[in-house]
């Protein structure tokens, strides 16, 4: 499989375009996948995401896929298990000193990352592994988190927009009694 990660490395781009769209889709049914539920769907949407990630990322399942920030190769992957770039042994020609016959997995990152719209995330700090999520799906994770951060959003905006009619009745009453008039009634 190390042939084919490498290769979704060099097709970082289009894989880039393909996960944005895949992630759009989700959260077209992450409504549905809420009805069923998430714990329901965890087994076969993880047995589903293994095979994929698998043959494409050599994906250890890690639960927190940082794939997207990363050029498309799995920091995973890593002997030592480095999330935030190379460690100092990488060898010339940019191969790991634990297996030399290896290119790094982050001189790989980086090379995809330089290829990706969104390249610049390679830069972000990961948070270490969470092992308890080691197995589970990062898909529903992700369909979860991003649902949540729509939620959010759509609560500010309309707490925004209350508050500003609540702004704009009580700017509106204020004139009026400066001026001593009711509101919608016009001075003569």
């Amino acid at each position: 499989m190390y042939w084919l990660r490498r290769w979704s490395v060099r097709h970082s781009r289009a894989l880039e375009a393909t996960y944005q769209l895949m992630e759009r889709c989700l959260l077209g049914i992450a409504p549905a996948v809420s009805r069923i539920g998430h714990s329901r769907l965890e087994k076969p949407v993880a047995a589903v995401e293994k095979v994929v990630k698998g043959a494409l990322f050599d994906c250890q399942m890690c639960g927190q896929c940082v794939l997207s920030s990363t050029g498309m190769s799995c920091p995973m992957n890593c002997p030592k298990s480095i999330r935030n770039g190379p460690c100092g042994g990488v060898r010339e020609g940019g191969f790991c000193e634990v297996k030399p016959e290896m290119r790094c997995v982050w001189v790989e990152g980086w090379q995809g990352a330089a290829n990706m719209q969104n390249g610049a995330q390679i830069a972000t700090v990961q948070f270490a592994v969470d092992h308890r999520l080691k197995g589970h799906s990062s898909w529903l994770r992700v369909m979860r988190m991003k649902t949540a951060e729509l939620a959010d959003t759509a609560d500010i905006a309309r707490t925004a927009h209350s508050d500003s009619s609540q702004l704009i009745a009580d700017t509106s009453s204020q004139l009026s009694r400066k001026h001593g008039t009711t509101a919608g009634e016009d001075r003569e």
